[in-house]
């Protein structure tokens, strides 16, 4: 099939084929951004409802997290069919309708894969245990226990204790890194590559412009089985797991990050390039990601963009942690291209984490957009909205209700949408109950209200969005001169044809700001002056020969 056919046949929203590059993300989680139904469930009706807000921020992109079919024990993340719609979210053809709307708003839509493993009760992993020689016995991660009936090796879950569970019908262990009811598809089998290929076509058959891939360096696991070294105490941190698992306490060396991966993205590449399709992976690695990420989107035959964790853990990076982060990009990673994000549905929102009010998030959302990269924001970011407190009878999550209340699980940055401040469940739902609490505390900030306040912060998400775009180096440029003082990190980024000079003070007290020598410079956001306010952001245009 020739590259045009398919792309005619997917319908997937033309134009640029680099259009990711520089690209800014809308993360959209299906069960909290709007029910349509009324049962207290988002669903896909609810998003077609709310694409003209999405577009409104003027981002290139929307990612919709796992809406198929699925017993939600980790909501969706434990697919039970690739290739059909779960009945709570709506059906394939609403989904066809959201293509449609998505795209005649000028919105590209990626969908979010999981492909490093299933839930327990797909008919791939039914078919796999019933017998040791069946068709699909080696789709997944199978081995016999020790002899002293304990594991095949030390390897853990990231949702604590032993990634190994017992199967009495079976009589062997087999491997899950997440929920013992998510068990790792085995992809040193060809037909398992195979099939979660033509689950790839499915979906840009019917005009995605692409995915998020989850987990994506979880996907190959060593095929001999060695268990992982311990890590020592000071390499430990908690941007992978929470401190309270023992998941932290390993080097994982052999349980994910293998170099057969790359092989099977290159093979996923090649699929995507016939469609025009792109796709953003998560690398799930508190050690190496910067590296992996490096190497997973290095050439043109792999991924277009991964990111990483750097941004998302728990304490607020200092203007000297982010110089260090964009170093370490350009030693590892100068030929990939990175996807940053400082919120999702995994981490408690970055309003919360860092603590830096108003201006804070005014500030770093500028410097978002100023990095070298592209950007995925999380629906209500754009809001300003904070974690929200979640009782434990109200929790929904197994990881919180797992490490509970040392670690409260991921329902704080789940909780629904708020549209309305002085509706019912903020607009969200009509349901007298809705699947996690709406926050009370968000209600002041729905998108009513906000678009009724001049300094809200969603008008500035917009105008600096809008920034971006307007200027090829912010989306696509080089980044050079990277400069820490005090608190004030600034750089520049560049094209053949535009230099822009970008300083950020990340603290709340005033510091010294000049303009770089040589040349005209024009300050085009910010105010220029000797001093750069606290919590400010000065970007400024050369306007001489570069």
């Amino acid at each position: 099939m020739n590259m045009q056919a398919s792309v005619s046949k997917g319908k997937q929203l033309g134009g640029d084929t680099s259009w990711w590059r520089g690209a800014v993300i809308y993360q959209v989680y299906p069960r909290s951004f709007q029910d349509d139904n009324g049962d207290g469930v988002g669903d896909l009706r609810g998003i077609t409802r709310r694409l003209p807000h999405i577009a409104s921020l003027g981002v290139d992109a929307v990612w919709i997290s796992p809406f198929f079919t699925s017993p939600m024990k980790d909501f969706g993340y434990d697919v039970s069919d690739y290739c059909d719609v779960d009945p709570m979210f709506g059906t394939l053809a609403d989904f066809d309708a959201l293509i449609e709307a998505a795209h005649g708003q000028g919105l590209r839509v990626l969908i979010d894969l999981v492909l490093s493993h299933t839930s327990d009760q797909h008919a791939w992993f039914g078919e796999s245990r019933a017998a040791r020689d069946g068709e699909k016995s080696d789709w997944y991660v199978w081995a016999d226990p020790q002899p002293d009936g304990t594991p095949p090796n030390n390897w853990l879950s990231i949702f604590g204790g032993p990634a190994w569970q017992w199967d009495g019908q079976r009589q062997q262990y087999y491997l899950h890194n997440f929920l013992a009811s998510q068990p790792d598809l085995n992809f040193h089998c060809d037909a398992v590559q195979e099939a979660l290929l033509d689950v790839a076509r499915f979906w840009l058959d019917r005009g995605v412009d692409g995915f998020r891939l989850d987990t994506i360096n979880f996907y190959v696991h060593d095929k001999a089985l060695r268990s992982n070294p311990p890590l020592p105490d000071d390499q430990r941190n908690a941007t992978i797991a929470p401190q309270v698992n023992p998941y932290n306490h390993q080097e994982h060396l052999y349980d994910k990050n293998q170099p057969e991966n790359l092989d099977f993205l290159r093979r996923l590449r090649a699929v995507m390039d016939t469609y025009g399709a792109a796709a953003v992976g998560e690398v799930g690695d508190a050690q190496r990601g910067l590296e992996i990420l490096g190497e997973y989107t290095a050439g043109d035959d792999l991924m277009q963009m991964c990111y990483a964790f750097e941004f998302l853990a728990n304490d607020r990076p200092t203007a000297a942690e982010i110089a260090q982060v964009m170093a370490r990009v350009q030693a590892v990673a100068a030929d990939g291209w990175p996807c940053w994000a400082f919120s999702n549905h995994d981490v408690p929102r970055h309003a919360t984490r860092w603590n830096i009010g108003a201006d804070g998030l005014k500030m770093m959302a500028t410097l978002m957009m100023c990095l070298r990269g592209s950007a995925c924001i999380y629906q209500g970011e754009e809001l300003g909205l904070a974690e929200a407190e979640v009782a434990f009878e109200d929790l929904q999550d197994p990881y919180g209700i797992e490490f509970w209340p040392e670690f409260k699980g991921r329902d704080g940055c789940r909780t629904p949408m708020v549209w309305q401040a002085d509706a019912p469940n903020g607009g969200f739902s009509d349901a007298r109950q809705t699947w996690l609490p709406v926050a009370t505390d968000h209600l002041a900030q729905a998108v009513d209200r906000a678009g009724d306040t001049p300094d809200a912060l969603i008008h500035h998400y917009r105008a600096v969005i809008a920034l971006r775009r307007a200027h090829p180096a912010l989306s696509r440029g080089a980044m050079q001169a990277v400069t820490v003082k005090d608190s004030c990190l600034s750089f520049e980024r560049l094209t053949e044809s535009e230099r822009l000079y970008c300083a950020f003070n990340l603290s709340g007290d005033p510091v010294p700001a000049t303009l770089p020598e040589g040349g005209a410079w024009r300050v085009i956001h910010g105010s220029q002056s000797d001093q750069l306010a606290g919590w400010g952001a000065m970007i400024a245009i050369h306007e001489g020969d570069l």
